[in-house]
């Protein structure tokens, strides 16, 4: 299934990594934060996660299918290096501020309030770290009456609505994937970037003023966001739509249908003149194309019974190739529905070498690609760190001395601690 390959290696082949010389560091858990820093790690950053010594990530335990460790973590943190501090004696909060010192941002999804009993306001930050880009990710934002509350992924998708229109009627449903939680990561990583680029203009470019800046994203502020298509119709028509299973309430027909050989293939139009093309060319359905009821995406929808029937009983007569030869002859976009099991060995991801190798604590395990494919750069795809691996190099790192080291282990800085950060 991967393809073998050493990541360091492929790393370098085309050149340094865009984000090689950046220090990320990382005051994370869970998905959000995480899948931000590996972002930036897949593209050369330095990211320095700090984790508590009394357990690390809590998502480092959710289960131990991965080589024995948890298919979360293993998916959120390649590339990494892992740091445990006591952040809750001041010892550690010196060694934390220490390598604020020398880092060009810091990510932070902790419980909420919990970066403000650290010292780690933006206010704060601005005043002891004017240089530093710090982003925090939380669940609702700050100002709200929900401000104070925990929010995961599932608790902000329902907050938002996004549970409403997925599932079937009577039967809402979390989307599988983590929606909140990867799009917060990823509104977050494309504001580093931006505030890094703003970072290198010349004194005086026209634009904000350059140095540090604070950003907050939150899961429900986002979630709503993706539910900009279903908010945007409620608003207008003040009706909510009831989700469609497989189907779209927006488009019709676009839904899954059973095929004689017991798979499922999925058909979608988007328009008029592919609506005419499904109707005439594959169920060979003149009569509907003629049908004024389905001239208009609109009248579709309201009549979809009728087309989702006519549909099933033409795929239900055929089999999976054959209905998506005649899709792709007639320019129709389709698809088969996989299980998780499909697409580890799908035959489109072999074909482009989408699978790598990474190291683990458990050993080689294999990785998927980043989506974004960059001429000329091969994306990092560094090791999973164990807890706290690279404490000793990345104090190291700081320049200070054996006996300062030695004072803060004294004082507690990388002592044992249970933490609800």
């Amino acid at each position: 299934m991967a393809a073998e390959s050493d990541p360091g290696a492929s790393s370098s082949a085309c050149g340094v990594p865009p984000l090689a010389g950046i220090t990320v560091v990382a005051l994370e858990q869970a998905v959000s934060a995480p899948m931000c820093t590996r972002v930036l790690a897949d593209l050369g950053a330095t990211v320095i996660k700090v984790e508590n010594p009394g357990g690390g990530d809590f998502a480092r335990h959710y289960d131990d299918v991965v080589a024995g460790q948890a298919a979360h973590f293993v998916w959120c943190n390649r590339g990494k290096k892992s740091i445990t501090i006591n952040l809750k004696n001041s010892a550690g909060l010196e060694v934390l501020h220490r390598l604020l010192d020398s880092a060009d941002v810091l990510v932070a999804n902790l419980a909420p309030g919990a970066t403000a009993r650290l010292g780690l306001t933006p206010a704060e930050l601005a005043e002891r770290h004017p240089e530093l880009i710090s982003v925090e990710i939380d669940g609702y934002g700050p100002g709200g009456p929900l401000s104070h509350k925990r929010a995961y992924d599932l608790l902000a998708q329902a907050e938002s609505g996004a549970c409403a229109i997925t599932g079937s009627p009577g039967a809402p449903a979390k989307p599988g994937p983590p929606m909140a939680d990867v799009a917060s990561g990823l509104f977050s990583a494309i504001s580093i970037l931006s505030l890094l680029l703003r970072r290198e203009r010349p004194p005086g470019s026209p634009g904000p003023a350059r140095g540090g800046a604070q950003v907050q994203v939150s899961l429900f502020d986002t979630m709503t966001e993706l539910m900009g298509y279903a908010l945007n119709y409620t608003l207008h028509t003040g009706i909510n739509q009831e989700p469609r299973g497989m189907g779209s309430p927006a488009v019709a027909p676009y839904g899954s249908y059973g095929t004689t050989d017991g798979q499922t293939v999925v058909l979608g139009t988007t328009n008029d003149r592919e609506w005419q093309r499904l109707a005439r060319d594959i169920i060979g359905r003149d009569d509907l194309a003629d049908d004024s009821r389905f001239t208009s995406n609109s009248g579709r929808v309201s009549h979809r019974e009728i087309l989702d029937e006519a549909i099933t009983d033409w795929c239900g007569r055929h089999d999976l190739a054959e209905i998506q030869k005649r899709a792709d002859d007639a320019g129709i976009g389709n698809a088969r529905y996989n299980t998780p099991l499909d697409v580890i060995d799908h035959p489109h991801l072999r074909a482009r070498d989408r699978w790598r190798t990474i190291d683990t604590p458990g050993g080689p395990v294999p990785a998927l690609l980043p989506p974004a494919v960059i001429s000329g750069v091969d994306p990092v795809m560094g090791p999973v760190p164990a807890l706290g691996e690279h404490t000793d190099s990345i104090l190291a790192a700081l320049e200070v001395t054996a006996d300062e080291v030695a004072r803060w282990h004294e004082r507690g800085a990388f002592g044992t601690v249970k933490s609800d950060l």
